[in-house]
């Protein structure tokens, strides 16, 4: 009995030691999170005309867009790592639009340099083949070299092999964000003009096509990123 009362006085003693310890250093450090080692700045927008009025929109999620609006992306590298734009069309036919090609990887590819899409002052406009468009935005820290072999497979294929290379390559996307699911984001948020944030930036003059640019939004994430975005052009 005598032996069992030292050995709770002891206990004790232990315990009152090390409460008395924590509070001499202070509170354990919390777990700092990883930084972001992917970040970079797009857009995506579209020319809406509204009557005799054309409208400039910044589009971050699936919504409807009709024949004649024009889109125009855009893509800012402000760390280094690897990002893919791919557009799937209403028949299923596949565009790499962002590097526009892999090769710029090694030629022309550097960090806080604007890239257009497509380059220079050009829009795309939205023609007759209604359905559905499918943009994909993938981000790494390393390049996906199995989706750019399934990429440069598509573009070489002749006609009657296309469809099979174009639903690979859409597994393949998938299987990647599957596979790196666990990647969070650490923040998408618009980037402030002139002390505003606006999704809808306004009336264009006719004829001047703006800076999309000025719409862009700040991705910064860990490892992975991406992003679909669905238009259902009508």
């Amino acid at each position: 009995m005598r032996t069992f009362t030292l050995l709770v006085v002891v206990i004790s003693c232990l315990f009152i030691g090390l409460s008395f310890a924590q509070q001499q250093t202070g509170a354990a450090p919390a777990v700092q999170q990883n930084p972001s080692n992917i970040g970079f700045e797009w857009a995506f927008g579209v020319l809406q005309i509204k009557g005799d009025e054309e409208h400039l929109v910044r589009i971050t999620r699936d919504t409807t867009l009709k024949s004649g609006d024009e889109i125009k992306l855009f893509v800012k590298l402000t760390k280094d790592c690897f990002v893919y734009v791919l557009h799937q069309g209403p028949s299923g036919e596949i565009d790499l639009l962002f590097p526009y090609n892999i090769q710029q990887f090694q030629k022309d590819y550097v960090t806080e340099k604007n890239y257009y899409i497509p380059k220079g002052r050009e829009w795309l406009k939205l023609d007759k083949s209604v359905g559905k468009e499918v943009f994909f935005i993938l981000a790494s820290t390393e390049r996906l070299l199995d989706i750019e072999a399934k990429v440069g497979n598509y573009i070489s294929a002749d006609a009657a092999s296309k469809k099979t290379l174009g639903d690979s390559l859409v597994s393949e996307i998938r299987s990647v964000r599957k596979r790196y699911s666990t990647f969070a984001t650490i923040a998408e948020k618009p980037i402030a003009i002139g002390g505003n944030i606006r999704d809808l930036i306004g009336e264009v003059k006719s004829g001047r096509h703006p800076d999309v640019a000025n719409i862009a939004t700040e991705i910064k994430a860990n490892n992975f990123f991406s992003k679909t975005i669905t238009i259902d052009h009508q």
